[in-house]
């Protein structure tokens, strides 16, 4: 254990030495994390084993989510967002759909082992966009306010919305179709999700910078503990919202949205510790990929995995929100670039974990898909975030 915990921290020490030139360049920290995972991993050197249980490694990519979602939510210019609402709300209420409804179709027409409701499963779970991975453009000042707060709102909620659909699909699928009311259970369990992480986001985020603030007047709030405040706040949102059966993403966004409005010019100040742990365990979570996930999965890999892997980060995301963003006055690069960024990765590993934990008949091959894909995005999404991101600033600044 000591062996693998040495050689972890001193890879980590020596990224840190260089991640300002890598943020550079055009491999990211999430892809250069996964490769040495893969590399140090049980099918290369052998030096980790790869023996993480789903369970663990659900509840480091839930911490990881929670911690980045509220860190972005908490930095985002709301002033921007108000000018710019349409953006992130057509990309959420048409795009999306959009994005679950093509990638089912195209699912069913090229894996015929899947059921229809298997189908929807898989479209719903790669529909969901990596606010984790999207930083590197969310944080990228060459492009336009409006998109990267656009993309960044987008991100934070999508994944929540996706949810509670997907819980339905796993239901119908596994019970072959015949649940009576499917439809009006799905309604009131999406209705729920939402509607208890808002709560929860919003009312503990309130709560607790109340008692910042006035903790703070008494002199009780010290410098040193609150560096902990903020991530222990970001986890609690998600925690309570999870256990009350809610939306865990959806109250650590609208809490972190909350908290920025409440913090105003201290936010960053406020959040600057949370946003170093949140990337801190993005990373260990990349690892952790590649060094488990990609070996339990190599097996199953097919080119037509990779096919639809393709399709679902080029036709399947970007035509749909190509169409959604129609009317709203956005250029032709404009809407290229936000179908473009829609990386996937935390998100939707997790709802490979919990497919699996919940038995259906073809977890292990959906499991499998999302992999590639996932994959495939790291590379063709961190390859390219730097590059078009300049060329979006020059376009948009002409």
């Amino acid at each position: 254990m000591y062996n693998e915990l040495a050689i972890f921290a001193l890879f980590v020490f020596c990224y840190t030495l260089i991640a300002g030139r890598l943020e550079r360049a055009p491999a990211s920290g999430p892809i250069v994390f996964v490769a040495a995972g893969f590399l140090m991993g049980p099918l290369v050197l052998g030096w980790f084993d790869g023996s993480v249980s789903r369970t663990e490694l659900r509840m480091l990519a839930d911490l990881t989510l929670a911690v980045i979602l509220f860190v972005d939510a908490a930095n985002a210019d709301l002033s921007v967002l108000k000018r710019q609402f349409r953006i992130p709300s057509r990309m959420l209420l048409l795009g999306l759909p959009g994005v679950i409804v093509l990638g089912t179709l195209t699912a069913a027409v090229l894996f015929d082992n899947l059921s229809l409701f298997e189908a929807a499963i898989l479209g719903t779970m790669l529909a969901a966009t990596d606010a984790a991975l999207g930083k590197a453009v969310i944080t990228n000042q060459s492009v336009p306010t409006h998109i990267r707060e656009g993309l960044n709102f987008e991100s934070g909620l999508n994944d929540g919305l996706c949810v509670p659909i997907l819980l339905v699909l796993i239901a119908l699928a596994i019970a072959g179709g015949s649940e009576a009311g499917g439809t009006q259970d799905a309604m009131h369990l999406v209705i729920m999700e939402l509607g208890i992480g808002l709560v929860v986001g919003l009312g503990l985020t309130a709560a607790a910078a109340w008692a910042m603030r006035w903790c703070r007047d008494q002199g009780w709030l010290t410098e040193i503990w609150k560096q902990v405040t903020v991530v222990a706040l970001a986890i609690a949102c998600f925690a309570v919202a999870q256990s009350l059966h809610g939306s865990g993403y959806i109250a650590a966004f609208v809490g972190g949205l909350l908290f920025g409005f409440m913090a105003k010019k201290a936010t960053h100040r406020l959040v600057l510790t949370s946003e170093g742990i949140g990337e801190t365990l993005a990373l260990l979570t990349w690892f952790i990929f590649g060094a488990a996930v990609i070996a339990r999965h190599l097996e199953f890999f097919t080119w037509e995995m990779l096919v639809y892997a393709v399709l679902s980060l080029t036709v399947i995301r970007m035509l749909p929100i190509f169409v959604s963003l129609a009317g709203t006055g956005q250029s032709l690069e404009s809407k290229l670039f936000l179908g473009w960024f829609g990386p996937r990765g935390l998100a939707s590993i997790v709802f490979g974990i919990i497919v699996l934990e919940k038995g259906v008949a073809e977890s292990q091959f959906i499991a499998a898909v999302v992999a590639v894909t996932v994959i495939l995005s790291l590379v063709a999404h961190g390859v390219s975030a730097n590059p078009l991101a300049r060329l979006m600033g020059e376009k948009e600044g002409q």
